[in-house]
């Protein structure tokens, strides 16, 4: 007897332009590297944007890397407000592998604003903390 649900052969999905990434496995948690090799920060959450590429129909996006202060939100849950994370213009990620590459200096982003204000207010005060010993 035959199926009475027509079977129609499946067709490979047609090659999409730029590269497709799986956010959990590839972004999410990675390390983030300045031009020199310097760690930055770590990827904390991605900010998406839905585009429209022929009339009817869309693509998603990824516009920007988020990251800033996470740490009490995973440990007690919720979200930090939008106005404390911290963006990354994609177009600044020159590569993608175990950990993500910038084509600029950290130095410049405000992503490391912590770390230079422990480094002068902080550190700067423990004897011998303006120099480096070695």
């Amino acid at each position: 007897m035959r199926n009475p649900v027509q079977q129609t052969p499946l067709f490979p999905e047609p090659e999409q332009p730029g590269r497709i990434l799986d956010a959990r496995l590839h972004l999410l948690d990675r390390q983030v590297l300045d031009v020199d090799g310097v760690p930055v920060t770590t990827v904390d959450d991605l900010e998406l944007e839905a585009v429209e590429n022929l009339p009817g129909e869309r693509t998603t996006m990824l516009t920007a890397i988020l990251t800033g202060p996470v740490l009490a939100t995973r440990v007690f849950g919720g979200r930090p407000p939008a106005s404390r994370w911290v963006r990354l213009p994609w177009s600044v990620v020159t590569d993608v592998g175990t950990a993500l590459h910038l084509g600029v200096r950290g130095a410049s982003l405000d992503a490391t604003w912590t770390e230079r204000w422990v480094r002068d207010h902080v550190i700067a005060r423990i004897p011998g903390g303006r120099h480096d010993p070695g």
